[in-house]
Parts: structure tokens; C-alpha cells; sequence
């Protein structure tokens, strides 16, 4: 672990640390700049530099501010209550970092509207009632509803634990379910959800923007199976054993709000070929 300078700022209520703590295995993102913006239209494009600009920014641990603060690599990452998968056997770690900046901007109690149909996510107002601010927060998004920094948002990687080296990372997922055209181009979407590993050194994981679950070698992070779900797997999948010693993996697949994927209520397990 090192200690890397964080910038300060902090309204009055608050305060904020010279240093904060980074791992030598860590996934931290380089800082955005305004060449990062990109859009499908020129005018998305111009627009989303111009808000970044508007942004207080600078960098990770940038403090919370009331003219709205540009947070990188975001609430979803890079990683987030999914969590990461190990092997112990073999020293692995397998994931699925993220990377979605998001923004926030604190409003005063005094200003905060009157409790409307807010729902409890990381998108809109969150009231943090008895506290003297409420923030509202969410990605950061062109005005066409795109993500304003250039993609990949988001990987499948692998570390290895003995040298605490990133041995890979790929980009995962499509962007068929997060716009109107059912368009599968493989760009690397963020995602919520967690990985697991087998024994067998297979890596299940759902989480995903788009309506799949795949799985991977979680040697080479290569994909090696994937299968359209009817709704959002945002879960960390199951596995386990029947007596018979047939082995199976289990995703539920529910969606969620937060990130506006299909919601549903199945259950769904798939047997593994020998």
C-alpha cells in the first residue's frame, strides 16, 4: 500500500484527507480529460465537453460541492457489491471492473423538494434524511442518454495473486439492451453483479448492461459460453451438486432499476456438460 495525494475542497461541514491508500494491485483508472468526451453526434459530443468542463474535477477522492462534482471511476466501480471471485488453488482473481463516471451535486435541506415517487438507487435525489444535504447523483450521460466518456465502461479481468500482476483484461458486454437499436456491438458495458469460479477454473458471470450470461477461462479471460437471459442478471450467480454428482449453475435474473435493465423474476439453472 501507498499513500497518493487527494485534493481537497470539502464544503465547510466536511473535511477531507491530504492521502488516501492505494494498492500496488489496483485497477484505478487514469483521470478523464475533455479528449475523453466522445458522442455518437458531434452535438453530443460538444455537449458532453461542456458539462465536463462545468464539473469540479480533479481526479479520484474529488469531495462532494454544491456545483455538482464529476465522480471517476463512479458509483458502480470499479468494483462494487458484486465483489471479485478467487481462486485459492490456483492464486487467481477474476472480475469485472467498471468504469462509468457519475456525477453529484449536494443540495442544502432547505432546498431539497417535497418527497415525490424517488425510488431508492443510484440514479436522481437521494434525501439522506437527518443529514443537512441531500445529493443527487447519476451517470454521467450525453443528452442523448449515452455515457459521455469514450468506451470501453467495463471488463472481464484477471490478476495473479502470487505477483500481484493484471494478467488480462478484456472488454465485456454489448450495447444491445442499452440503446434503441438492438445493435451487439461488443464496446465493454459497466455493469452490478459479481462473478464465480469453479474448480474447473470456469469463471460465471452475469451483471452486465445487455441480457446475457457468459462464461469465461479464468486463465486467459477468454469467452467461452454465453446465452441470451429474459431479463437483467444483475446477481452473482450459484453452483452446486446434485447426488447424482451432476453439476449445475444458477443465475437469478431480476433486473434493476438503477441501471434501467428488464426486470423479471426467474430463476434459472443450466447444467454443465461433462
Amino acid at each position: 500500500m501507498t499513500e497518493v495525494p487527494a485534493p481537497g475542497g470539502a464544503i465547510p461541514e466536511d473535511h477531507t484527507a491530504p492521502t488516501q491508500p492505494v494498492s500496488d494491485l489496483t485497477f484505478m483508472p487514469e483521470p478523464l480529460t475533455g479528449k475523453d468526451m466522445w458522442g455518437i453526434t458531434l452535438f453530443d459530443q460538444m455537449a458532453c465537453r461542456i458539462a465536463f468542463h462545468l464539473l469540479k474535477y480533479e481526479g479520484r477522492y474529488t469531495p462532494p460541492s454544491l456545483e455538482g462534482t464529476l465522480v471517476y471511476p463512479g458509483n458502480f466501480g470499479t468494483f462494487n457489491w458484486g465483489s471479485v471471485a478467487v481462486d485459492p488453488e490456483r492464486q487467481i482473481m477474476f472480475g469485472m471492473p467498471t468504469y462509468l463516471a457519475f456525477t453529484s451535486r449536494l443540495i442544502p435541506r432547505a432546498e431539497v423538494p417535497p418527497r415525490g415517487s424517488e425510488k431508492a438507487s443510484e440514479m436522481g435525489i437521494n434525501r439522506n434524511e437527518g443529514a443537512p444535504y441531500a445529493v443527487e447523483m447519476g451517470p454521467f450521460l450525453s443528452p442523448l442518454g449515452i455515457p459521455c466518456q469514450a468506451p470501453p465502461w467495463g471488463y472481464v479481468a484477471g490478476a495473479d495473486l502470487r505477483t500481484g500482476e493484471i494478467a488480462y483484461m478484456h472488454k465485456n458486454g454489448t450495447v444491445e439492451d442499452m440503446t434503441p437499436l438492438p445493435l451487439p456491438f461488443e464496446l465493454g458495458v459497466p455493469g452490478i453483479g459479481g462473478p464465480i469460479l469453479t474448480k474447473g477454473g470456469v469463471a460465471f458471470l452475469g451483471a452486465a448492461v445487455d441480457n446475457y450470461f457468459r462464461a469465461y477461462d479464468a486463465t486467459t479471460g477468454e469467452k467461452i459460453w454465453e446465452t441470451r437471459l429474459p431479463a437483467g442478471g444483475q446477481s452473482t450467480p450459484m453452483t452446486y451438486e446434485t447426488d447424482d454428482g451432476t453439476q449445475y449453475v444458477l443465475i437469478v435474473a431480476g433486473g434493476h432499476g438503477s441501471i434501467g435493465t428488464k426486470p423479471g423474476d426467474y430463476v434459472i439453472a443450466y447444467k454443465l456438460a461433462e
